[in-house]
């Protein structure tokens, strides 16, 4: 299976919705933990639920978690939650939503935060 990743860096990387099945391929590409960023059923029934996204995720051997944001607006306390995600979890991380984009930037919120720290 295609991994459809952008490498941001040498920790992280983004995705577009990932499915159960990716999670095998991500673990081969080398990622150790997986971040889901979208709300359960955001794009309706056909998407994947957080849990069986996890399950593949814990049996494929990735550090897995889910910290939902909605697309437009990242609060204070998830940009906190991803740092705290960030400095905890194994890397790199695959963090995933709808497209990448609301990763890449809870994931740019979360880097100041770090820094700021």
């Amino acid at each position: 299976m295609d991994l459809p990743a952008t490498r941001l860096n040498a920790e992280i990387a983004t995705a577009p919705q990932l499915t159960p099945d990716a999670m095998a391929a991500a673990a081969a590409a080398g990622f150790r933990s997986v971040v889901n960023n979208r709300p359960d059923f955001e794009g309706g029934p056909d998407q994947p639920s957080n849990a069986a996204i996890e399950a593949a995720a814990r049996a494929a051997g990735l550090e897995y978690a889910f910290l939902p944001v909605a697309g437009g607006f990242q609060t204070p306390e998830q940009v906190q939650a991803m740092a705290e995600l960030m400095e905890r979890l194994p890397k790199p991380v695959l963090a995933f939503c709808r497209s990448g984009a609301r990763s890449g930037r809870l994931y740019a919120l979360s880097l100041e935060h770090r820094q700021q720290r």
